[in-house]
């Protein structure tokens, strides 16, 4: 943190996770941070033509902010992004996954705690929907398991209940793989149908929460064959 002329300015790594309208001009962000967790700034001008907010306010956008801390809110001033992701949101449904990655890491995450484990996860689950050799539905599997894990409310299996053994050796890299490598994996179609099961029960249960994201993502996905 510096201080001009009394003034109490911050910055952050961190990623949008959401941008909505605010007044005429402007949008509020949401951003998960890796120092300061999520948090919620406001873009002024951000929707005039040729502001240079105007990117660095889209979803998605990953790298540094610059920041005024203001008595009950944030400004976003300035930001140097090193990712848009543009490819992304050109893509329906690569898009539908991000916005539902986005969604579950602004759940999950909270204000003022340390968010660098989350953030990252979700800045490698977005560089692997840009592969084309990794599935999006694989994807899915390991972002979703492995955010129950960081927020300490993995149940593992249970006594009795078994996956197909290709999902068991998945599920082992996913439990224990470090972060450098954890989504470069492969599995044939009845392991990955088994895995996607485990993984839709283990969220349900363990965030217990309706994201309007996944419902979007599911009717896209719904008997296309989810490549």
């Amino acid at each position: 943190m510096s201080r001009e002329s009394g003034n109490s300015y911050e910055e952050v790594t961190g990623m949008v996770l959401r941008s909505t309208p605010a007044g005429e001009y402007d949008r509020r962000v949401v951003l998960l941070t890796r120092e300061k967790g999520r948090i919620s700034a406001f873009a002024r001008g951000a929707r005039k033509p040729g502001s240079p907010l105007m990117g660095p306010a889209s979803p998605f956008a990953f790298g540094r902010f610059r920041l005024f801390a203001g008595r009950s809110s944030y400004l976003l001033l300035e930001a140097r992004i090193d990712e848009y992701f543009q490819e992304l949101r050109a893509d329906v449904l690569a898009a539908c996954y991000a916005s539902y990655f986005t969604e579950v890491s602004e759940y999950v995450s909270r204000e003022n705690q340390d968010g660098s484990a989350q953030l990252l996860l979700l800045y490698q689950a977005l560089q692997a929907l840009r592969s084309p050799r990794l599935s999006p539905r694989l994807t899915r599997c390991i972002f979703e398991i492995r955010t129950v894990i960081l927020q300490g409310e993995y149940p593992g299996l249970g006594e009795g209940e078994r996956l197909h053994p290709a999902a068991m050796q998945a599920l082992s890299h996913i439990e224990t793989s470090p972060n450098k490598g954890l989504f470069g994996i492969g599995l044939a179609e009845e392991a990955l149908t088994d895995l996607e099961a485990w993984s839709r029960r283990v969220i349900r249960r363990s965030l217990e929460h309706d994201f309007s994201s996944l419902a979007i993502l599911e009717m896209m996905t719904d008997g296309v064959g989810n490549s």
